[in-house]
């Protein structure tokens, strides 16, 4: 499963309860890191999907591009870099 980096504003453990309701369900593989304000997830949906869902928690979220990550990460569908969400956007 292709897996994405996510900024989200969570600052107490009711922000994290609450990105783990909008996030727990069978698709999707999370990783929540709290004193870095970052999730990482592993699935199928599309990163506006992903970002749609976060914002669901009420919390601000914004897309972490390879760039913002200090580490290249290849998770395009043909192998590059491309980033079509470019720069963060905050819904």
């Amino acid at each position: 499963m292709p897996k994405q980096e996510l900024s989200v504003d969570v600052t107490c453990e009711g922000c994290s309860n609450a990105v783990t309701r909008v996030l727990n369900k069978p698709a999707v593989q999370f990783d929540l890191d709290m004193p870095n304000k970052k999730v990482c997830i592993s699935s199928e949906h599309s990163v506006g999907t992903l970002l749609e869902t976060l914002g669901k928690a009420g919390k601000a979220v914004s897309y972490l591009s390879p760039k913002q990550r200090g580490w290249t990460c290849r998770m395009h569908p043909h192998g590059q870099d491309a980033d079509p969400l470019w720069p963060p956007r905050k819904i």
